[in-house]
């Protein structure tokens, strides 16, 4: 009887160890179908930032709300890398795919080819160049950055010399930032420099070390992230220089630089809700519903 026992135990947990495991949560295995059904890819530019990581956190939260299946690979701010993530997204049978582009053009033909498998697309936070997708969730970049332009005029006071410090180039967020800045300034500040620091903070830090030494009579950075921001504010600091310093996107870390003076302003986007929103709709599009092509989130200037 004990070798019986024994080898019944065995048994039951083969059986137990045979049995599908759901990401989604699911615990019945006739809900096996469903939970397929509900598989979405989320391609994320880079982790490496609190604004994605929020906007991720924000995502699987919906996720696991919708009882969905979300896999998410991050880019690590490289555009070969996020091609071939997408690749593999597709080739793993996605319903829909959710993509944060590291370049906007250079992701087109990713999407092209999901959508030659039938998967539908979303971007959030950042465009897709020269490829149609079913929905755009993301802030209205181009209004964010001319209200923070405004507000650095306001600061510093016509014809005052200032440096923007630009995203990664060819990303949207990056464009429509520029866009919206120079709507607000040119005419009325001196843009003495116009660099690249990847929305980086250490690279931000380093570009602000070289402008200041180029410009020392520099008042004003409009930076369009609040890492690349927060770079600046190092800078300025270990140069003793009092400089205006605005960002984009209000982390924490940013607005507690704005709370101690150290940053003049940021502007406040809602990752969580992007992500969390994205999910939404990629749900409301597996079950057959209509969803709109463009669905702006609310911006606002945060200051102290």
């Amino acid at each position: 009887m004990n070798k019986m026992k024994k080898l019944g135990a065995v048994l039951a947990c083969v059986a137990m160890a045979t049995l599908p495991l759901f990401a989604g949560g699911s615990k019945d295995a006739s809900k096996q179908g469903e939970t397929s059904k509900m598989l979405i890819g989320l391609s994320v530019s880079t982790q490496n930032n609190p604004f994605f990581v929020t906007l991720v956190e924000g995502a699987k939260t919906e996720a696991a709300k919708q009882n969905g299946d979300l896999i998410v690979v991050d880019a690590g701010d490289d555009a070969v890398k996020q091609s071939n993530d997408i690749a593999d997204l597709i080739s793993r049978k996605i319903k829909v795919l959710i993509v944060n582009p590291v370049d906007s053009s250079a992701v087109a033909p990713a999407v092209k080819d999901a959508k030659a498998a039938g998967i539908k697309v979303i971007a959030v936070d950042r465009a897709v160049t020269g490829e149609a997708v079913t929905c755009q969730i993301a802030s209205d970049n181009v209004q964010g950055a001319q209200m923070a332009g405004d507000y650095l005029v306001k600061l510093v006071g016509e014809n005052a010399k200032v440096a923007e410090l630009q995203g990664i180039l060819g990303a949207s967020a990056t464009i429509d930032r520029g866009k919206g800045f120079h709507n607000a300034v040119d005419g009325k500040l001196d843009v003495v420099k116009q660099q690249t620091a990847n929305f980086n903070r250490v690279e931000g830090m380093n570009v602000m070390q070289n402008i200041l030494q180029a410009e020392p009579d520099l008042k004003g950075i409009f930076a369009h992230n609040d890492e690349m921001a927060l770079g600046a504010v190092e800078a300025a600091k270990a140069a003793g220089k009092k400089i205006v310093i605005i960002g984009f996107d209000a982390t924490d870390d940013a607005v507690k630089a704005v709370k101690d003076g150290s940053m003049a302003a940021t502007v406040a986007q809602q990752p969580a809700l992007m992500g969390s929103t994205a999910v939404n709709v990629a749900v409301k599009i597996i079950n057959g519903e209509t969803v709109p092509s463009s669905m702006p989130v609310q911006v606002s200037l945060i200051t102290k």
